[in-house]
């Protein structure tokens, strides 16, 4: 683990973003601010809208802050942006690809962007471990979308940086490569990598991310390690299918999905006060389930709760 004295990967502080335009101006990040140590494996999450896009582009340069400043390995990203970009290696969500080059051209290209020359044995590397070696000759437009994709994260790792940004490089993938991916990435983690990942897989993130913060309307509402995240909630789940409308009791507490019933619950007790209210309410659940909640069940509790900001104490 780094110690407490050395400079954080990545440090928001105080960041604000609006956007002008229309009748009036949206306001997509309110005062984010917190630190990611060099190592970490850390998520950031959030719903369709509550700002990690913008927070993203803020980092990678492509958008400037309104207020406040963020830093890369002690680099400002708008007054030392030189030193910032190239500590910074990030996977858009967007497809983005130059269609007139081989797979090996692009990824010699991006190395000469960062004045990398010779760079072949580290090329033939991020090649086979991304699965990528069958296809170093073909044009970039040949590939599938799947394939595309990794051509990104190898483009993003082509010049070794101590920072890694994973925008939703999942999305719309296939298993195979799912798997590929976080193997690799995990590999380049333990070797001192600092990984930023945001992603709607919250199993993703339950299973690699050490810590998370989580974003709603633009502000942090929970900041925290997973652990504590998971173990700070409700931590019991009954899910069990029923075709009859729940009664009034326990409608607040639960997530509906089809004839699929989530109820949360934070002890043994209302377990069974809930399982009592279901029988005298003549409701006989099927296929009835108790287990831990996960990362999904206290995402979803976070942002349907009030805008109080969770830190770890």
């Amino acid at each position: 683990m780094p110690s407490q004295s050395d400079p954080a990967a990545i440090s928001f502080r105080n960041v604000s973003k609006t956007y002008a335009g229309g009748r009036r101006p949206v306001k997509a990040l309110e005062d984010v601010s917190f630190d990611i140590a060099p190592g970490e494996f850390f998520g950031l999450l959030g719903p369709n809208g509550a700002g990690k896009t913008s927070l993203i582009s803020i980092l990678a340069g492509l958008s400037r802050a309104s207020s406040g400043h963020v830093e890369v390995m002690g680099h400002d990203v708008a007054a030392d942006f030189a030193h910032a970009r190239r500590s910074l290696g990030i996977v858009p969500q967007e497809l983005v690809f130059d269609p007139f080059f081989s797979v090996r051209e692009a990824l010699r290209i991006q190395s000469g962007y960062f004045g990398i020359h010779r760079n072949d044995d580290w090329i033939d590397e991020l090649l086979a471990e991304l699965g990528l070696a069958d296809k170093a000759n073909a044009n970039m437009r040949q590939l599938s979308g799947g394939m595309k994709r990794r051509v990104l994260v190898a483009q993003a790792l082509v010049h070794r940086p101590p920072v890694i940004v994973l925008d939703e490089p999942t999305a719309g993938v296939d298993v195979e490569l799912r798997q590929t991916l976080w193997q690799f990435v995990a590999r380049l983690n333990k070797e001192g990598h600092t990984v930023l990942l945001t992603t709607h897989y919250l199993e993703e993130a339950e299973a690699l991310c050490g810590r998370i913060a989580m974003l709603k309307l633009g502000r942090v509402v929970a900041l925290d390690r997973t652990s504590a995240l998971l173990a700070g909630t409700a931590s019991t789940m009954l899910r069990f299918k029923t075709d009859a409308p729940l009664p009034e009791a326990l409608r607040q507490h639960a997530r509906i999905t089809g004839r699929i019933v989530q109820l949360t619950a934070h002890d043994a007790f209302e377990v069974e006060r809930m399982l009592a209210t279901l029988r005298e309410a003549g409701i006989m659940p099927e296929d009835l389930e108790i287990g831990r909640a996960d990362l999904e069940d206290v995402f979803l509790e976070i942002m349907q709760g009030d805008n109080v900001t969770w830190t770890a104490t």
